[in-house]
């Protein structure tokens, strides 16, 4: 895999109402990998990726790659089940000519959904009368529109059935290996760290450890990182 860093972050702290949230996090993420997050609640992840995407003020440097496209995917997403519309026209604010758009975007489209498991037949239903997993699918295959470079994901099985759960990530691991996207994901369930990232980061506001998820997810950190009653035992070997 190339050494390619497509994000360096150096040294940033987060204080949001005069509460540190993050302090002096450095990571970095290569290009066609896959990183990891973990950690426990409140330990700053999901301030993590806000900041990565110039939502929130910070000291320190993030530095992305010239010209990387980023897409992103959000772990809760409300809609009003009375919002008036639907999940095409969702996909729609993609484009310029909302109205109007060319055959070639509907078929991109259907072909995205195809790839999250979704049948083209949801784009017709309102946005907000989706099903939890419908809707994170949808999240997923609308990041997936413009070809990413990169995909930041916030627990991306979020409101996903349980059996449909390794599914998402299998599809998510196909598109870093098939499309070269690097993928930077928060996930709690270590098993798919160990099996599908090449690099975890253990986060508690700072990095507590970080490295090779057959190195570094063990008793020891794991116990620093989520208290002495951690434990851990993977259950397949990794992708990579």
């Amino acid at each position: 895999m190339a050494d390619v860093p497509i994000l360096k972050v150096e040294h940033v702290s987060v204080t949001l109402d005069h509460v540190e949230v993050l302090r002096d996090v450095s990571c970095h993420l290569n290009q066609r990998e896959a990183v990891a997050v973990i950690g426990p609640n409140g330990a700053g992840k999901t301030v993590l990726f806000r900041t990565l995407l110039g939502l929130v003020p910070h000291a320190g440097t993030i530095v992305w790659q010239p010209g990387v496209k980023i897409g992103y995917v959000p772990q809760r997403f409300n809609v009003d089940r009375s919002a008036p519309i639907t999940t095409m026209e969702f996909f729609l604010l993609q484009h310029p000519r909302f109205w109007l758009p060319p055959s070639s975007f509907v078929n991109q489209v259907a072909e995205q959904l195809k790839v999250v498991g979704l049948d083209k037949r949801v784009l017709d239903k309102n946005l907000g009368q989706l099903s939890g997993g419908e809707t994170q699918r949808v999240l997923i295959a609308w990041a997936l529109l413009r070809n990413p470079d990169v995909l930041l994901l916030d627990e991306p099985t979020a409101g996903v059935d349980i059996g449909f759960e390794h599914t998402v990530y299998e599809f998510l691991h196909r598109i870093q290996t098939e499309r070269g996207t690097a993928l930077l994901l928060i996930s709690h369930d270590l098993n798919v760290d160990y099996r599908y990232a090449q690099h975890v980061v253990c986060l508690n506001k700072s990095v507590l450890c970080q490295g090779r998820p057959v190195e570094t997810l063990n008793a020891a950190a794991l116990n620093a990182l989520y208290g002495e009653t951690a434990y851990y035992v993977h259950d397949h070997e990794p992708e990579h």
